[in-house]
């Protein structure tokens, strides 16, 4: 009705701002000079676009903020804007956690590269229909691979391990993160 193209990466990407809410070091950097850990109170996630003239990273501002086809349509403008050239230095700056998304060109795992200063970045494989066990019996489900990589000066496996585990239960009720 509005002419936005909702995908999976805008639930993917309210989810990881949620998480973020609740694994504060993971939207946070470190200060190397004064020799402290700043915390951001604001989420503004980096979303990865290949374009014909190589990655870029702009930023969509507040994600926690915004509903899901408003994040939606902000990775939409953003893409489009990437692949025409037309990013300004304000898209692509104040980015506090970054997603790459390879399993939009059929990638499956990867090991995503951290936008330095952040803290981490999600990398999202291609989502398959697989045979999974629900209820005890054998069905046919979707499979999101994730991976992640993070700056374990800041955070370590255990954390991680438990925001991705978030990451997951949000995405596993959809509706949760519409209302």
């Amino acid at each position: 009705e509005h002419d936005i193209k909702l995908t999976y990466l805008a639930f993917i990407v309210k989810a990881t701002a949620l998480a973020l809410k609740k694994f504060k070091a993971l939207n946070s950097e470190m200060d190397l000079e004064n020799e402290k850990l700043i915390y951001k109170k604001y989420y503004n996630i980096g979303i990865a676009v290949d374009t014909e003239r190589g990655l870029v990273v702009p930023v969509i501002k507040n994600v926690d903020k915004l509903s899901i086809s408003e994040i939606a349509k902000e990775i939409q403008s953003l893409s489009e804007k990437a692949r025409e050239g037309l990013l300004r230095m304000e898209d692509l700056k104040d980015g506090t956690f970054s997603i790459t998304s390879y399993g939009s060109i059929g990638g499956k795992f990867a090991v995503p590269v951290i936008n330095y200063p952040q803290a981490g970045i999600l990398g999202i494989g291609r989502i398959t229909q697989q045979p999974v066990v629900k209820n005890n019996e054998l069905a046919i489900g979707l499979i999101l691979p994730l991976s992640i990589s993070v700056d374990h000066r800041i955070v370590d496996g255990g954390e991680v391990t438990r925001f991705l585990n978030q990451i997951m239960n949000y995405l596993s009720d959809p509706i949760g993160l519409i209302m």
